[in-house]
């Protein structure tokens, strides 16, 4: 197995970050927001956006899981929710792709049960080609093709988190 060079860099994705964060700046100026990462994908993303995010905020963390290996299972985990009540606040839900859809639709959907005030979706990495599952989602920073992409937080077994950029995974042949 090897990585190749950067489908995305670092400062590219830096710089979506700072835009993106400035977008939700505004659209959250004096709202009590909660921004809830889903992990593990989103940590790397999660923590730079909400650095940038000028309006306060409180954070958590649902940890869901749907891959085994590289391949969706179909069947969404809900491992961790948060704790506290969501009634009535406005929530950004962050996460670190939109590829079929299911994952989050099914964490939306959980959420919307909770009836907040409002929820917006928040991702780094829309993959259109793969979408079984029309989400709404309020604020993506890239369009990326239907490949298996690594770094900056995604992995692949639970590898190659800490690749600083995002770059197409690819198998060596045996």
């Amino acid at each position: 197995m090897f990585i190749g060079t950067p489908l995305i860099t670092e400062e590219e994705i830096q710089r979506k970050v700072r835009e993106l964060a400035q977008k939700i700046s505004r659209d959250y100026d004096k709202k009590d927001l909660l921004a809830i990462g889903i992990l593990k994908g989103s940590f790397m993303f999660f923590s730079d956006l909400i650095r940038h995010i000028k309006s306060p905020l409180r954070i958590d963390f649902i940890i869901a899981s749907s891959y085994i290996k590289d391949t969706t299972s179909g069947e969404v985990k809900i491992h961790y929710f948060p704790k506290e009540e969501l009634e009535g606040k406005d929530i950004l839900l962050v996460d670190d792709i939109i590829d079929t859809g299911i994952s989050l639709q099914y964490l939306r959907d959980k959420i919307l049960e909770k009836k907040p005030s409002s929820l917006k979706i928040c991702v780094l990495l829309d993959k259109k080609e793969r979408r079984i599952v029309e989400v709404p989602v309020d604020y993506v920073g890239f369009s990326v093709p239907n490949k298996f992409i690594v770094g900056y937080g995604l992995d692949y077994q639970e590898t190659f988190r800490n690749i600083p950029y995002l770059t197409i995974f690819k198998k060596e042949a045996k």
